[in-house]
C-alpha cells in the first residue's frame, strides 16, 4: 500500500506528537500562566469552603442556622446601603 516510508512517518508522528504534547503542557511556566488563573475562578478559594463537616443532626441544623443568619445579615447590609444611597 504505501510502503515503508510512509510507515516510519506514521511511527514518527505517533511518537512526536505525545511527547510534544507532554513538553508543551508539562512546563511549569505554561501551567502557571494558563492553568492557576483558571483553577483560581473555577473554585471557591479555601477560606469560604467548608473544612469540617457536621456529624450530627445537630450540628447540621446548627450550621445552616448560622448559613442564615449571614445571608439575612448581608441581605439587610445590602438594603441598609441600598437606602442610604437613595
Amino acid at each position: 500500500m504505501g510502503g515503508a516510508n510512509l510507515e516510519v512517518f506514521k511511527f514518527s508522528l505517533y511518537l512526536f506528537v505525545p511527547i510534544a504534547a507532554l513538553v508543551h503542557f508539562g512546563d511549569p511556566d505554561w501551567y502557571r500562566e494558563h492553568v492557576v488563573p483558571y483553577r483560581d475562578k473555577l473554585f471557591p478559594p479555601a477560606e469560604r469552603t467548608v473544612q469540617r463537616l457536621p456529624k450530627d443532626q445537630s450540628a447540621v441544623r446548627d450550621e445552616l442556622n448560622r448559613i442564615r443568619a449571614e445571608r439575612l445579615a448581608r441581605k439587610a447590609a445590602g438594603d441598609a446601603a441600598a437606602e442610604e444611597s437613595k
